[in-house]
């Protein structure tokens, strides 16, 4: 009786087959898709600079290449000992002469008092005005020296003019500075963008909303149009494009691809690449039907648009087509549909 049984058992598992295969689905949809070329470009800062020195002097100190600073941060250091110096000799002067500019603005208020009563010589009045105004005109002076020796000590330390990270040290310390001498390549590799020359074929099929495809490798982002430059090079044919992207991998330096329309957007069928089921005999995608089976739909293939390609075949927009677990299975077998991350 038990041996009877477990043949059974096995007779009707045979009959009911393996169970359903786990896949995860997407629907063929219906939307414009554009002819693309692939261009090439290259990744760059949109905040990369040769700071330079703003005064004349020996180069203390130095910032180390990959050091991150943020805007403000001091790279270097010019020697500023004899500005420094002249700052405090003008400080002290204008110490003694705001002093001496008290003591005769008081002398000339009591002059004026002792002239009034015939008590004090009119010349001297004068002289003691003449001194209190020299004096003042002095003291100004002594400011302006102070103010413009305090503006060389500042300049004298190089500041990050924007956040970033030391590319290139382009002197090294104990070097002679001039005015104007590049110290050090600042780069800041957050804020990258894609620059690329297109044919200008394809401006009219570009707008500020457009959303690029851009490639390095086989990693990918939809990237933004930021700026494309409405006249072309007379002898290339070509015109500038800048995309604003995100991605954390990328630097600058590295060459992309990018997908560049190249006629007007048509209606199409279309499904996921992850879709397709490359043979050497035909591309197919495997449909599930109504009741869970599936079936093998041989396409061919039309343009791509991000993560998304045109097919022929048959399909219809709202099919679901398996984008993961497809490879092994069989026509006809019964699926369990899982949900997408």
């Amino acid at each position: 009786m038990l041996i009877i049984s477990l043949m059974v058992a096995s007779l009707s598992w045979a009959a009911e087959g393996p169970p359903p295969a786990p896949v995860r689905v997407a629907q063929a949809t219906q939307q414009a898709i554009a002819p693309i070329s692939w261009v090439f470009g290259s990744i760059f800062s949109r905040h990369q600079a040769n700071i330079a020195a703003e005064v004349t002097g020996r180069l203390l100190s130095i910032a180390e290449v990959g050091d991150i600073v943020k805007r403000g941060d001091i790279l270097a250091r010019i020697d500023a000992s004899a500005t420094q110096l002249q700052h405090d000799e003008l400080r002290a002067q204008i110490k003694t002469e705001q002093a001496r500019l008290t003591f005769l603005t008081s002398e000339v208020d009591r002059l004026q008092r002792l002239a009034a009563t015939n008590h004090a010589a009119k010349t001297q009045l004068e002289q003691t005005q003449s001194d209190r105004d020299a004096t003042q005109g002095t003291l100004s002076a002594a400011r302006s020296r102070l103010a413009q020796a305090q503006d060389r000590v500042e300049r004298s330390k190089i500041k990050a003019p924007f956040s970033g990270t030391v590319a290139q040290r382009l002197m090294q310390a104990g070097e002679w500075a001039e005015s104007g001498d590049a110290i050090i390549e600042l780069i800041d590799i957050n804020n990258l963008e894609v620059r690329a020359r297109i044919p200008l074929a394809s401006m009219p099929y570009i707008n500020s909303d457009s959303k690029l495809q851009v490639k390095v490798g086989n990693d990918e982002v939809i990237a933004t149009l930021r700026s494309l430059v409405p006249v072309g090079d007379i002898l290339s044919r070509l015109a500038d494009m800048r995309l604003d992207f995100t991605h954390p991998g990328w630097r600058p330096g590295q060459s992309v691809r990018v997908a560049v329309p190249t006629g007007p957007a048509k209606s199409a069928l279309t499904v996921p690449r992850d879709a397709l089921v490359l043979r050497s005999d035909a591309t197919r995608v495997v449909r599930v039907n109504d009741d869970d089976t599936t079936t093998s739909v041989d396409v061919v293939l039309g343009h791509a648009d991000g993560g998304w390609i045109e097919v022929a075949g048959e399909l219809q927009p709202g099919d679901r087509v398996i984008v993961r677990g497809a490879e092994r299975l069989r026509p006809g077998q019964h699926v369990r549909i899982m949900p997408n991350p």
